[in-house]
């Protein structure tokens, strides 16, 4: 695999989206989107969607130059609403995560929901953004639909991802981010541009049989909730997800029919933990939380407990440092769209 910079991915997006009719500044924030993922570790969310951006553009299916706007829930002054205005993700998604800083810091919680939005990219940049202002974030998404219900045959609902953060005081924050899916849709993209099997229970296919073949997943076939034989428990958490991000938003499959109100649905929330205890006492208690997981006796010789969040950090700093390796498939396809849009990877 051949690694680049993340400045050069991101330079390379920014002319992609702008080549696509994206304003400028737009351009740039989704760009960097993406490229963070990468450098997160987060491959599946990272550029190896910009052809697929690409085809929604070209499709009508997002509109690039659209600009998203908000205005208060119903009056009510700590919550908003952000329409998206079928535009890029991450802009509306980037709005919506600083008024709810802003409204936490006045009223000890700020909350949003985005509506007629299009994909916002790996939930947990926006936590990382909430949380540098020492503040807690919870983000949810009713991301599309190619997820079977537990017992069910038919993809129904979402990946449908949560991302909870906490700040610390000199270190990344505390931050879970994961699918309610046994994994996210993409990475059976990455897997299949690597060439690699699916792992077994991941995945049926278009009969509702387990399979290892990731084409099986984008023929019809769908992703199995979080928990594998227990995967009770994630189809649970998707479908209060879909209550709180998707119906909330206006933004649901209308009673899992075929018909969607149009985009996928955010929910946002941003709690200031001065309105509940003392900033130290906070950040003192989770650092007092951190050092006793991770002092916990490792299971393997060799091994060592590891935050939520750590992965991550560990392998930004890793890819900042050593560059963003991508697939051959990964390369040639951006190639590919660079070569449509006159635009150059270096």
């Amino acid at each position: 695999m051949q690694s680049f910079s993340a400045a050069s991915l991101i330079e390379f997006g920014q002319r992609v989206f702008t080549a696509l009719g994206t304003p400028d500044d737009l351009a740039a924030t989704v760009a960097a989107s993406l490229v963070g993922a990468n450098l997160a570790g987060h491959d599946s969310h990272g550029v190896i969607q910009l052809p697929v951006y690409a085809r929604m553009a070209k499709e009508g299916s997002v509109l690039p130059a659209a600009r998203a706007s908000m205005r208060p829930a119903n009056g009510m002054l700590a919550t908003l609403v952000v329409d998206g205005a079928l535009g890029w993700g991450p802009p509306a998604a980037s709005l919506a995560s600083e008024a709810i800083m802003e409204r936490a810091r006045s009223f000890g919680i700020g909350s949003a929901v985005v509506q007629r939005c299009h994909h916002i990219g790996r939930v947990g940049q926006y936590i990382e953004r909430i949380t540098s202002a020492r503040l807690v974030g919870i983000v949810m998404v009713n991301a599309g639909r190619g997820v079977a219900p537990f017992g069910g045959a038919k993809s129904m609902l979402g990946t449908n991802p949560i991302a909870i953060g906490a700040p610390r005081r000199a270190a990344p924050p505390v931050m879970f981010d994961g699918s309610t899916s046994m994994v996210a849709g993409n990475k059976i993209r990455v897997l299949q541009d690597k060439g690699l099997p699916v792992p077994d229970g991941w995945i049926i296919d278009r009969n509702g049989q387990s399979s290892t073949r990731p084409q099986d997943l984008f023929e019809g076939g769908a992703l199995l909730p979080l928990g594998g034989g227990s995967g009770h428990k994630g189809y649970g958490l998707s479908v209060m997800v879909e209550v709180l991000a998707g119906l909330l938003s206006g933004s649901s499959a209308r009673a899992l029919s075929e018909e969607r109100a149009g985009g996928n649905g955010v929910m946002m929330i941003a709690l200031n933990p001065e309105a509940f205890t003392t900033r130290d006492d906070f950040l003192d208690d989770i650092e007092t939380l951190c050092a006793g997981l991770k002092a916990s006796p490792a299971m393997y010789a060799g091994g060592e407990v590891l935050l939520p969040g750590e992965p991550e950090a560990r392998t930004r700093a890793e890819r900042e440092n050593t560059g963003i390796p991508l697939p051959e498939a990964t390369l040639q396809a951006l190639r590919t769209l660079g070569d449509e849009l006159d635009v150059r990877l270096n």
